[in-house]
C-alpha cells in the first residue's frame, strides 16, 4: 500500500484517486480552490472553480471513457445517470444515406455520455471522497517539491502553501494532475531535473455558451452532438444533463476582426444562429441561454518527456498525469478521456512495481507514449493542417472541381483534399468507413489505424475518385464576409 499525494482535484486528480483508491492505496488530494461542494448538479455549474476555467466550456465524454467506467466503475455511471446525465449511442438514427442500418458486434461500445463537465466532476468528487482511504485538502497551493538527491533525484513530498503557511506533505508517490496551466518542470527544477517540453500553438480561440430546453420541450431531432468546420469558423453543439446543452464556436487566434465579436453574447448568438443544424436548438421557443459567453485563449498542444534519451527516468517518485503531462487542443474533446486512460496506466504500473520507483516511472511513461502520445501527434498535425487550409480567413469555400492538371501535387494538400472530399463524404454514406471513423474519434483505436486499414482506404479512395459526380451539399453556415456583415452593428 502506497501513500500517494495528488496535486489537483479536477478530473485528472479525481480519476487518479478513483483508480488508486480502489487498489487500497491511501490518496491525499490537494486542491487550490477552497469552495464547499454543491448539493445539486445545477448548483455544481456555479461551483467556484477559478483554478479550472475550462469547466464552463463544452466537453465530450467519449466512448472510451464511458466504456472504461462501464467495465471498472459502474457506480460512477450509475451516479451520473442519477444526476441527470444521459447516454448517446453514436450509431443511433443513422442518416438515410447510409444503406445498411444493421447492428454489428462492437456497436455496443460506440456510446458516449452527455453531461456538463461540472456535473461529471461533482459526481466524481462525491464518489472519491466517500472512500475511506482518500482525503481531500482544499485551499492548498502546490509551490514546489522536496526530494532526496542522487544521480536520479527522488521526490518525497509536495511543498504547499495554505492559510496556515508553508509545509511539506510527504508521500511514496507524488502525482502532478493540476491541469494545462501547471508549470510542472518548475516543481522539480530546483533538484537539477530538466523536463523536456514540446509545445505547439493550437491556433484557435474558442467560445462557449450554455442553454436549457424550455419546460416540456424535447431536444430537436436526434439528441446527438453536432459539429462542423466552415474554414474560418469551427462549431459544435453538445447535449448535456438535465435538459441543458452547450454551443461552442472557435476561430483562428489571429482573426482580430471576428474574435472580439464572438466574445460578446449577442455576437455569439448571431453567429451560432447561422449554423443550419443548430437553428432548431437555438430557437427561442425551444431553449433559452443560461450563461454569458465564456472564452478560452492561449491554447497549446504540449507534451512533457520524463524519460531521457536512454529510456531512463529523469526523476523518481514523481508522476505527471492528464493535461499536466500531455494536453491537446480541447476542441477535439479528448482531455477527460485521456486523463482516465493515464490514471488506469498509472494504476497498472504501480501494481507491477510497488517498490521499484525506477521501473514504475519507466513502465508508466512507456505505456503513456503508446496510448496517449499518438493523440498528441494527431492533434498537432490536425491543427497545422487547419492553419494551412485557411491562412487568410477565406470568405468563399474552395472548389474541389477545379483542375490542377499540369501542376505538381503537394502531398499535404492532396491529403487534406482526400480527407475533405473522400473521407468525410464516405463517413456519411459508407457504414464501414463510418464505424472506423467513429471508433477513431472515440479513442477506441489509435489514430493511425484509420487510414492504415486497406478496406477503409479503398472505400475512401472510391468516393474521392467520384467526387465530381457527387451532389454538392448545401453549406453548413454562411461565409465569413456575410457573418461579419451580420455582426457589423456590434463593432
Amino acid at each position: 500500500m502506497a501513500e500517494v499525494v495528488v496535486a489537483g482535484a479536477g478530473v485528472a486528480g479525481l480519476a487518479t484517486a478513483l483508480v488508486l483508491g480502489r487498489d487500497d492505496h491511501r490518496v491525499t488530494l490537494l486542491e487550490r480552490d477552497h469552495t464547499p461542494p454543491p448539493a445539486t448538479a445545477d448548483e455544481a455549474f456555479d461551483w467556484d472553480r477559478r483554478g479550472a476555467p475550462q469547466v464552463r466550456h463544452s466537453h465530450a465524454f467519449l466512448a472510451r471513457l464511458r466504456n472504461l467506467l462501464r467495465d471498472a466503475y459502474p457506480d460512477v455511471l450509475e451516479e451520473l445517470f442519477d444526476a441527470g446525465a444521459t447516454e448517446l449511442p453514436v450509431l443511433a438514427n443513422l442518416p438515410p444515406e447510409v444503406p445498411d442500418h444493421t447492428t454489428y458486434p462492437g456497436d455496443e461500445d460506440l456510446v458516449a455520455r452527455a453531461c456538463r463537465r461540472t456535473t461529471f466532476e461533482w459526481v466524481l468528487r462525491r464518489i472519491v471522497t466517500r472512500r475511506p482511504g482518500v482525503t481531500l485538502r482544499d485551499g492548498v497551493s502546490v509551490v514546489g517539491t522536496a526530494a532526496t538527491p542522487g544521480a536520479v533525484p527522488t521526490v518525497t513530498g509536495f511543498v504547499v502553501r495554505s492559510g496556515s503557511g508553508r509545509e511539506a506533505i510527504a508521500g511514496d508517490l507524488l502525482v502532478a494532475a493540476h491541469g494545462r496551466r501547471a508549470d510542472v518542470p518548475a516543481l522539480v527544477a530546483d533538484h537539477d531535473v530538466h523536463i523536456e517540453e514540446q509545445v505547439e500553438d493550437t491556433g484557435i480561440v474558442y467560445f462557449s455558451r450554455f442553454y436549457r430546453l424550455r419546460a416540456g420541450v424535447e431536444a430537436p431531432g436526434q439528441s446527438r452532438p453536432i459539429g462542423g468546420d466552415l474554414g474560418y469558423l469551427k462549431f459544435g453543439l453538445f447535449p448535456g444533463d438535465n435538459h441543458t446543452f452547450s454551443m461552442t464556436l472557435a476561430c483562428g487566434s489571429g482573426d482580430e476582426e471576428l474574435r472580439p465579436l464572438l466574445g460578446r453574447s449577442e455576437g455569439f448568438d448571431r453567429a451560432a444562429s447561422t449554423i443550419v443544424e443548430a437553428r432548431s436548438w437555438l430557437d427561442v421557443a425551444v431553449s433559452q441561454p443560461t450563461t454569458a459567453t465564456f472564452v478560452m485563449a492561449r491554447l497549446l498542444n504540449r507534451r512533457r518527456r520524463f524519460l531521457d534519451g536512454h529510456g531512463d527516468p529523469r526523476v523518481c517518485g514523481f508522476i505527471a498525469l492528464g493535461d499536466a503531462h500531455t494536453c491537446t487542443n480541447p476542441l477535439y474533446g479528448r482531455g477527460c478521456s485521456l486523463a482516465f486512460v493515464q490514471a488506469t496506466l498509472l494504476g497498472g504500473a504501480l501494481a507491477r512495481h510497488p517498490a521499484d520507483p525506477v521501473e514504475l516511472a519507466r513502465t508508466y511513461e512507456q505505456a503513456t507514449r503508446e496510448e496517449v502520445t499518438p493523440w498528441y501527434r494527431a492533434a498537432v498535425a490536425q491543427d497545422a493542417a487547419n492553419r494551412r487550409a485557411a491562412p487568410r480567413f477565406e470568405t468563399t469555400p474552395t472548389d474541389p472541381t477545379v483542375s490542377t492538371a499540369g501542376h505538381a501535387v503537394d502531398p499535404e494538400e492532396f491529403m487534406r483534399d482526400l480527407l475533405r472530399e473522400g473521407l468525410l463524404p464516405a463517413v456519411r454514406t459508407d457504414p464501414v468507413v463510418l464505424r472506423a471513423f467513429l471508433r477513431s474519434f472515440n479513442l477506441l483505436q489509435p489514430p493511425q489505424q484509420l487510414l492504415a486499414d486497406t478496406d477503409v482506404i479503398a472505400r475512401v479512395m472510391d468516393v474521392y475518385q467520384r467526387r465530381n459526380e457527387r451532389h454538392v451539399d448545401p453549406p453548413a453556415g454562411v461565409s465569413r464576409d456575410v457573418l461579419l456583415d451580420l455582426l457589423a452593428g456590434l463593432a
